[in-house]
């Protein structure tokens, strides 16, 4: 693959390129859409689905908490999935262990369409999610291999723009699936998505990691690669930050079909349409995180703006939920989500290019413990919205603030971004920089000095530009 950004070619060669030739630049642009679309894999399985859940309810005849579990099964499959599919990508390279995911997700999906009971479409539901982490615990691999520093962070805004489509436009067309048919039709056009994506893999996603940068060991040699990114303690925090940030957010997954249709009467397209237009705050924000403050602000500062914005908004909503000021509208509500939701677009991309830049050679490892941390810990926020029933909104708020304000307190007891101090990580002294390791400074027990970070960092920034493009 020709990436006009990275002076670092496919083989681990450095081309020192001034410039990419126009051919370069499409192959580069078609890339970055294949990678958007695999991350987007997530947000089609869950959203796109979503307006249904009342639907499958009285079709399955099965209590509204059975048919949540629908989710929390396809969460936890992309949770476990990712530690699988991970270290398997850094030793045979990203290429196979994709197609081969990919293959599954569509057979998958296709068996949930013909699901007779709530049963089965959960057991359909949890290879599915299974399969589909494939697409993203190595897509975010691939950017690793690509990109690195200021030049990551900006890349996955760039990513969060084309998959961020997929929140915004997957709820609509799960309102208009529902108006032309019902429920299994959902899952229908879930595998046609799923079998273009594999057909765009096979044909045009290059391999990115060389033989020579794959790690030779196997699932010791994983365990152990996992081991040191766990015991770095930096990692762990921006780990757990988005973890639980995530959490939030997939607390307003699950609950809000039930609050915003049941609570607030709202009809299955104006669900969708306001799920929509918290999906575009979300990318607006993206965007302006990687266009405008990656590079100018520090990372670090930008995620603490974006995680102390989601603890405010879930405040207010619990509030609002509670009743303390009297009953409330569906506006004041959907402000609030909104405002929770767009400052995702900080929190998010920050969080996964801080870790990764920690990670060296073991990106797959780094990516499935991100992913694996944040679907788990969003699998255990999802039954808890619905503890109290679906009459109330309380719930949501609830574990939403609580989720928040653990994001913030995992990011400033582990990170630490107001200090600079070594640190022993598997035996090996490092220095920590607040906007995080780069290039020769990462979990897998190097040892980088002050001098050799700010070369790094300097070489990093005065690219950024080029590769982000």
């Amino acid at each position: 693959m020709t990436d006009p950004g990275r002076s670092q070619a496919a083989d681990g060669r450095s081309t020192g390129r001034p410039a990419a030739s126009a051919a370069a630049r499409r192959t580069s642009l078609l890339v970055t859409f294949i990678l958007g679309g695999l991350t987007a894999v997530p947000p089609l399985s869950m959203d796109m689905y979503l307006p249904a859940l009342p639907e499958v309810t009285d079709a399955l005849r099965s209590p509204a908490a059975t048919v949540q579990l629908t989710l929390t099964a396809c969460l936890m499959g992309m949770a476990l999935g990712q530690l699988v599919v991970g270290p398997m990508s850094d030793k045979w390279g990203r290429r196979r262990p994709l197609l081969a995911g990919m293959a599954i997700y569509v057979l998958a999906t296709a068996a949930c369409a013909l699901a007779p009971d709530a049963g089965l479409l959960i057991a359909f539901r949890l290879v599915q999610g299974l399969a589909g982490a494939a697409g993203i615990v190595i897509a975010r691999a691939v950017v690793r291999d690509l990109y690195d520093g200021v030049a990551m962070a900006r890349f996955f805004s760039t990513l969060m723009l084309i998959s961020g489509v997929a929140p915004v436009a997957a709820p609509l067309i799960g309102g208009q699936i529902l108006r032309l048919t019902d429920w299994r039709g959902v899952f229908v056009v879930l595998t046609a998505i799923g079998l273009l994506l594999t057909l765009l893999v096979w044909r045009r996603l290059d391999e990115t990691l060389p033989p020579d940068r794959r790690q030779a060991g196997g699932l010791g040699e994983a365990l152990r690669a996992m081991r040191g990114l766990l015991a770095d303690r930096v990692f762990t925090g921006y780990m757990l930050a988005g973890g639980f940030a995530f959490s939030a957010l997939f607390a307003y997954i699950s609950a809000s079909p039930f609050v915003i249709q049941a609570i607030y009467g709202a009809s299955p397209q104006t669900f969708s349409l306001l799920f929509g237009a918290n999906s575009v705050g979300l990318v607006v924000v993206g965007q302006i995180n990687g266009k405008l403050l990656v590079g100018r602000v520090s990372m670090d500062k930008v995620l603490a703006v974006g995680l102390s914005v989601i603890a405010v908004a879930s405040a207010a909503l619990l509030v609002m939920a509670s009743g303390v000021f009297g009953r409330v509208g569906l506006a004041p509500v959907s402000a609030g989500l909104f405002v929770l939701m767009s400052a995702m677009g900080l929190a998010m991309p920050n969080t996964n290019a801080q870790a990764l830049m920690r990670s060296g050679n073991a990106a797959g490892s780094a990516s499935a413990l991100l992913g694996t941390s944040t679907f788990l810990l969003g699998a255990v926020a999802s039954p808890l919205v619905g503890i109290a029933g679906e009459g109330t909104a309380v719930p949501m708020a609830a574990v939403q603030l609580a989720c928040a304000l653990a994001a913030l307190a995992c990011f400033a007891g582990l990170c630490r971004p107001w200090r600079k101090r070594p640190e022993a990580s598997g035996g090996t002294d490092r220095t920590e920089r607040t906007e995080g390791a780069t290039g020769s400074e990462r979990a897998e027990g190097t040892e980088g000095a002050a001098a050799a970070e700010r070369t790094a960092t300097g070489a990093t920034e005065a690219t950024a530009d080029t590769a982000a493009a």
